[in-house]
Formats: C-alpha cells, sequence, structure tokens
C-alpha cells in the first residue's frame, strides 16, 4: 500500500514577489540605501561612532523652522499610524484624518525654510514636499469622491513616501535626528 502525503501546493517564485505589498519594497530598498550610505559616512569619519543615547538639545538649539518641522512630523507619523493601524471606518477617522493633513501640510510646508543639506540650495528631498502639497488635495478630492481606493492609495503613499523614507533619512550620520539620538 502506498502512503500518499500532502504537499501544500509549490508557490512560484513571481507569485512569491507579487504578494509583498509595493510600500513593503519602497521601504525595504530605502532600508537598503540608508544603511550602505550611513556605512560609507561612518567609515569616512571613524571618530563618528555612534552611541545610543538621547538628547534633544540639538533640537532646541536648532532654528524655529527646524523645530516646527520635527514637531510636524512626529505628530504627522503618529496620527498616520492609529489611522492605517486602526479598523477602517472607525469613529474618529475622519477627525484623525484632517489633522493629519494639516500636520501634513505644516511639516511640508516648514521644509521650504529650512536648507543646508546641499549648502545654501534647496535638496531633493524638498521634491518631495513639493509633491506632497500636489497630492494631500488629491486624497482628499479622492474621498469626497467616495473613491476609498484612491484615497487609501495616495494617503499611504504620501505616509510611506514623506514619514517612512524621508524621515529614515533623517537618520543618517550627521544629521539632526542623528545627533538627537546617536552622538555622545
Amino acid at each position: 500500500m502506498t502512503v500518499k502525503t500532502a504537499f501544500p501546493p509549490a508557490i512560484s517564485p513571481r507569485a512569491l514577489v507579487s504578494a509583498i505589498p509595493g510600500w513593503a519594497w519602497q521601504v525595504g530598498i530605502a532600508f537598503t540605501i540608508y544603511l550602505i550610505v550611513s556605512h560609507f559616512i561612518l567609515a569616512a569619519y571613524p571618530e563618528a561612532e555612534p552611541k545610543l543615547r538621547f538628547s534633544l538639545e540639538p533640537l532646541m538649539t536648532a532654528s524655529t523652522a527646524i523645530q516646527i518641522h520635527v514637531v510636524g512630523a512626529v505628530l504627522t507619523f503618529t496620527i498616520g499610524l492609529v489611522l492605517l493601524l486602526a479598523p477602517k471606518g472607525f469613529r474618529l477617522h475622519k477627525t484623525l484624518g484632517w489633522a493629519w493633513v494639516i500636520s501634513m501640510a505644516v511639516t511640508a510646508i516648514s521644509s521650504f525654510f529650512i536648507t543646508g543639506l546641499m549648502g545654501s540650495n534647496y535638496s531633493p528631498i524638498h521634491a518631495l514636499s513639493a509633491w506632497t502639497m500636489i497630492g494631500l488635495p488629491f486624497g482628499i478630492a479622492a474621498i469626497r469622491r467616495r473613491d476609498i481606493k484612491k484615497h487609501r492609495h495616495t494617503m499611504t503613499g504620501m505616509f510611506v513616501g514623506g514619514m517612512v523614507i524621508a524621515g529614515l533619512f533623517s537618520f543618517l550620520p550627521g544629521r539632526l535626528m542623528w545627533e538627537v539620538f546617536f552622538t555622545a
């Protein structure tokens, strides 16, 4: 008598890759780039060995525009996490959504008063701020048209691109958030 065992059906690599959401690929690629760039910066400055510690002193001595930007970004990130993790359609979604839009706009607008990454010129990150200011009305218009899929896609894209990926790069060695969390 032959015993047959049931094996799960084989999953093709293409099906496995397509099962991973687009935002996860974007964050993964950004994190890989972050690690590579951080490695090269730290290799160029071996005396800048990171030591985990927290000090608000670099933020408190920063310009008002930077302080507004950081407060806006932290608020936007926090509200965004609540909106993404809470059950869809929960009672406070609309109120928190408007708070998120306002804090995202404050974060984007305040970035135009911050230069320094490329001298006194705007850096490529400012293009993301401009794109955010264009995208926010599109996300609002989508929900007003009851196009939930487009609204979710637009707002999630801004959260991942503007908060997660841009936020990640604010922690590069030598930048303010690096100073707040990693320098002795």
